[in-house]
């Protein structure tokens, strides 16, 4: 029997990882075919590109994606990025979990980005979310609710629980494994966040296989199946460029997911699952 209608939230990740990353977002947001993005404060194109994604301020969310596993930091982290690289993720989680992080360094980190979205985009962001979910990892999802809380933005700004209930990321069969272990990882997280005033959605999906010979139009309608109540799916459309593939590993996987989003084919889809496009921040 077909699911009920519902509504839900799709996010555009990685805003300002590189131009062409940008520019695809920049085409998803023009056409309607996303309700959220979440900016990279830490990227040189950020100056640069933030007064584009500003112009749809009052059509979208626009998030905060906190960055402690790529590139550089906005200043220098002589412990946590002693080459003046962050680290990669392999090398932070485990760190993470033994409670070894550098606390002073992070929170500083933390407020410096914070403090570079609000200085672009005047205002608090609509949400935060985390590159590779860095919001959940123990101590960094304390030391990133704590400054939040200290700006006021209890109220006005949700935050991405990257799990989602054990039933229904079981009933999706699609990339289980990674759905599974942020599960793990988010223990306690949703709770935490909301004891402090924070709000968070309920149903997450999206986790890719990032696979260029993966059809993703059929992964992507795993994605609206068993949604939650406040259901958010996560993708990465963009275009690729010189300075995105010397950073990530997932490059062409963006153009697939951009053609999907700006075709008939997507449109299809909502309408085959009786899926409709909502702003997360109208629905918590």
């Amino acid at each position: 029997m077909p699911q009920s209608e519902f509504d839900f939230a799709l996010c555009a990740d990685d805003f300002a990882l590189s131009p062409a990353v940008s520019r695809g977002i920049l085409e998803a947001l023009a056409a309607g075919r996303v309700t959220a993005t979440s900016v990279m404060t830490t990227r040189p194109s950020w100056p640069h590109v933030a007064a584009d994604v500003k112009a749809y301020a009052d059509r979208v969310d626009i998030g905060l994606h906190l960055n402690l596993t790529m590139g550089r930091p906005c200043e220098a982290m002589p412990t946590f990025a002693p080459n003046g690289n962050l680290p990669l993720m392999s090398a932070l989680l485990p760190r993470a979990r033994r409670g070894e992080l550098p606390e002073a360094e992070i929170r500083a980190e933390i407020a410096r980005q914070c403090d570079a979205f609000e200085a672009a985009m005047g205002c608090a962001p609509d949400f935060v979310d985390g590159h590779q979910h860095v919001q959940i990892l123990p101590g960094i999802r304390d030391w990133l609710l704590e400054d939040m809380a200290r700006r006021g933005w209890q109220g006005r700004a949700w935050i991405r629980d990257s799990s989602d209930a054990l039933a229904r990321i079981l009933l999706r069969r699609n990339s289980y494994k990674k759905a599974l272990m942020l599960k793990f990882l988010a223990r306690g997280f949703a709770d935490l966040a909301r004891g402090r005033g924070f709000a968070v959605n309920d149903g997450f999906a999206g986790f890719s296989h990032f696979d260029a010979a993966r059809d993703y139009s059929a992964d992507f309608k795993h994605y609206l199946q068993y949604p939650g109540r406040t259901h958010l799916v996560m993708c990465h459309p963009g275009y690729v460029d010189d300075e995105l593939a010397s950073l990530d590993q997932v490059t062409a996987t963006r153009e697939h997911e951009l053609r999907f989003l700006l075709s008939e084919r997507f449109v299809e889809a909502l309408k085959q699952n009786g899926a409709r496009l909502r702003r997360m921040s109208e629905m918590v």
